[in-house]
């Protein structure tokens, strides 16, 4: 099944909301956003690998790591969680001092179980619409959060074959069993 996504920049200017449905329930969809294992294969857009340094996934607990971009920059960033409400909602301000990217907002994403399926829902929400506009233009946030939400996808959906796969006995099992 095609992924079905949409990307909303009219509704709110100070906000970013990118939603996209997976072909895979939702724990596994939420287990690949908040362990750093999993965050290691998709996180970020098209072309970015990163690099963890910390990791404390809880209210008031701090994620720190590089984004290393296709061109060769690295990108310091800095998460803090505000809520987590497993495998419901996260909520966490991006941003930091002078130590990472000029980047702030604050990130809901909401993970919904649509029968066996997920739909996640992410809101990034800017002090100001200018702030949203320069970060759309110097980051290309818009197209980022599509491309970060894809390889989500794309992770999550090879997960659930991998699964899948481990789970029906190959053709030489099911020819001795017959």
């Amino acid at each position: 099944m095609a992924a079905k996504s949409s990307l909303d920049l009219d509704s709110d200017p100070r906000s970013i909301i990118g939603v996209r449905e997976f072909d895979a329930p939702r724990d596994l969809v939420f287990a690949a956003w908040t362990d750093p294992k999993h965050l290691a294969h998709w996180w970020g857009p098209n072309g970015f690998t990163h690099t963890t340094m910390s990791f404390d996934l809880r209210p008031g607990g701090v994620w720190r790591f590089v984004m290393h971009g296709p061109d060769g920059r690295d990108y310091q960033n800095r998460i803090t969680f505000e809520e987590i409400v497993p495998p419901k909602r996260i909520v966490y301000r991006h941003g930091g001092d002078d130590d990472v990217e000029p980047v702030h907002f604050k990130q809901t994403v909401i993970f919904e179980d649509i029968g066996g399926r997920t739909r996640i829902t992410c809101r990034s929400d800017f002090p100001s619409a200018a702030e949203r506009d320069r970060l759309i233009k110097e980051y290309r946030a818009d197209t980022g959060l599509e491309q970060h939400l894809a390889r989500l996808d794309n992770y999550v959906s090879n997960s659930t074959n991998r699964r899948r796969d481990n789970e029906q006995p190959d053709a030489a099992t099911k020819e001795q069993h017959a």
